[in-house]
């Protein structure tokens, strides 16, 4: 498996890292069998695992404490705080109200006394990113906390964070966790080239874009495609312009004699400023098909194969990069 120094951190981590998200009751409830997974990804040279404590209602971060426990310094340990937890609007955001507490369950969970990687999930956009950093920075001095980060920040809400770090004399991000696949490269438009300004650990998540890029006839479903049903539906018109790139893709990927997964993994990890792209396996075949990517390397002419499907930047349908503001989503801020 190789290597990459995770920006400014200076860690060491694998190209390919051990995305969580389906271990627990959102996917894969066995908790022995997800420790054996977690395990063989160790073993095959994996050293970067990221989970959150949202998911499964923190059931993944037990079942990754659990799993690593006669490991935990072989591992870059990354969770994240932020998403909701619970019916009451105090329990999510990153007011200093929530982190001080959200920490310390995510800690208890994961059966450490230290968090690599402790990163915001979505932009609060009510709360100062003054009041944000503050906390976290407290969490880094205390030694709870190693370094902080974000999840689908814009790029001019990474730089704002970087500013604001500076402003206030605390520690800043220095990681950006997008969404990034060969059908949604919105984050090639300013997210890399910012990130790679600040010196920032680019770790990707959703390769296979939500089981487009799966291989399989069909998407997989997921936890986010009751939300956009159209999305998932190839027979909708967004379904069917994504179905003809998926088509042109896995004309790409069998020319290049890959599966179409191994080509979308390559593809992500091909990008300069990518350090780590997640994989998310539910099961140990998932997992080691998937690790069959970490050594493939994609030829100039397949990359341009790929642009003239895709094109860099773009995405095939504007509608699956999670990183919009309330300005756009709610009508009321829009309209008088």
């Amino acid at each position: 498996m190789r290597r990459r120094t995770f920006g400014a951190t200076g860690w060491s981590v694998s190209e390919l890292a051990l995305g969580t998200m389906m271990f627990g009751a959102m996917g894969n409830p066995d908790h022995s069998d997800a420790a054996r997974i977690i395990n063989r990804a160790l073993d095959a040279g994996i050293n970067f695992v990221d989970t959150a404590d949202v998911y499964s209602g923190g059931e993944s971060e037990v079942i990754v404490g659990e799993a690593i426990a006669g490991r935990r310094d072989e591992v870059v340990l990354a969770t994240k705080f932020g998403l909701p937890m619970g019916e009451d609007p105090n329990s999510g955001g990153a007011s200093r109200r929530w982190i001080v507490r959200a920490v310390e369950d995510s800690l208890r969970r994961l059966g450490t006394d230290r968090i690599d990687l402790y990163q915001l999930h979505r932009y609060d956009w009510s709360t100062d990113l003054s009041e944000t950093l503050t906390a976290l920075d407290d969490l880094i001095r205390a030694g709870k906390v190693l370094a902080v980060g974000a999840s689908t920040f814009s790029a001019e809400k990474i730089v704002e964070a970087q500013w604001a770090a500076q402003l206030a004399a605390t520690h800043r991000f220095l990681s950006e966790q997008p969404m990034y696949s060969l059908l949604g490269r919105v984050p090639e438009r300013a997210v890399f080239p910012v990130a790679r300004q600040y010196d920032m650990g680019v770790l990707t998540y959703s390769p296979l874009h939500g089981g487009w890029l799966s291989g399989r006839p069909r998407p997989e479903t997921s936890h986010r495609a009751a939300s956009r049903s159209a999305l998932y539906d190839p027979e909708s018109d967004a379904g069917r312009r994504r179905a003809e790139a998926v088509a042109g893709l896995q004309n790409v990927a069998a020319d290049a004699g890959l599966t179409l997964p191994q080509l979308a993994i390559a593809f992500v990890t091909s990008h300069p400023a990518v350090t780590s792209a997640i994989i998310g396996p539910r099961t140990q075949e998932q997992l080691d098909g998937l690790l069959t990517a970490a050594d493939v390397e994609l030829s100039a002419e397949t990359l341009d194969r790929i642009d003239a499907i895709v094109a860099p930047g773009t995405e095939v349908n504007d509608d699956s990069y999670n990183a919009k503001p309330p300005a756009l989503v709610d009508p009321a801020r829009r309209r008088r």
